[in-house]
């Protein structure tokens, strides 16, 4: 069981995920599917033979399955109430909805990775080094600031 569960899946998940990313963007040109199994296989065996980012992928991947169950949950809710779209015959769901549940999922991924590499002992020893923390707060200003007096009249 261990095999499958941490060589075989993370192998598979790895290589489907890059093969289909290379078959879309057409990186290598049209028809280059064998080039782009070769450097997913290469991707896929190297995942497998590094312990490290193997297990941040089966640690990860459980969550996201949880996380796509209440997406799906809350689309069934909202499908109850929502607008069908007479073209498409489909469920028209507004700009705002689209645009939260994306800055959701990116949240939720990044605490999620954070979570996982124990990346949170490294955010709080920034935190805790003045220098390093008056510096990120300085230039996070000054980028608001310049988005302010730089942004378009709406």
């Amino acid at each position: 069981m261990d095999l499958f569960t941490k060589g075989i899946l993370p192998f598979l998940l790895v290589f489907v995920l890059i093969f289909a990313i290379l078959q879309k963007s057409k990186i290598f040109g049209e028809g280059k599917s064998q080039i782009d199994a070769l450097i997913s296989l290469a991707i896929g065996l190297i995942l497998i033979g590094l312990p490290q980012p193997r297990d941040i992928i089966i640690a990860i991947v459980p969550w996201l399955a949880v996380a796509l169950v209440v997406l799906f949950i809350v689309l069934v809710i909202y499908g109850f109430g929502g607008e069908i779209d007479a073209s498409t015959k489909a469920l028209r769901l507004p700009a705002w909805f689209n645009k939260t549940v994306m800055v959701l999922a990116i949240v939720f991924v990044v605490i999620l990775v954070i979570t996982v590499t124990n990346g949170w002992d490294t955010i709080r020893g920034w935190m805790t080094d003045s220098s390093i923390f008056g510096n990120v707060f300085l230039v996070i200003i000054i980028a608001i600031v310049l988005w302010i007096a730089l942004r378009k009249n709406e």
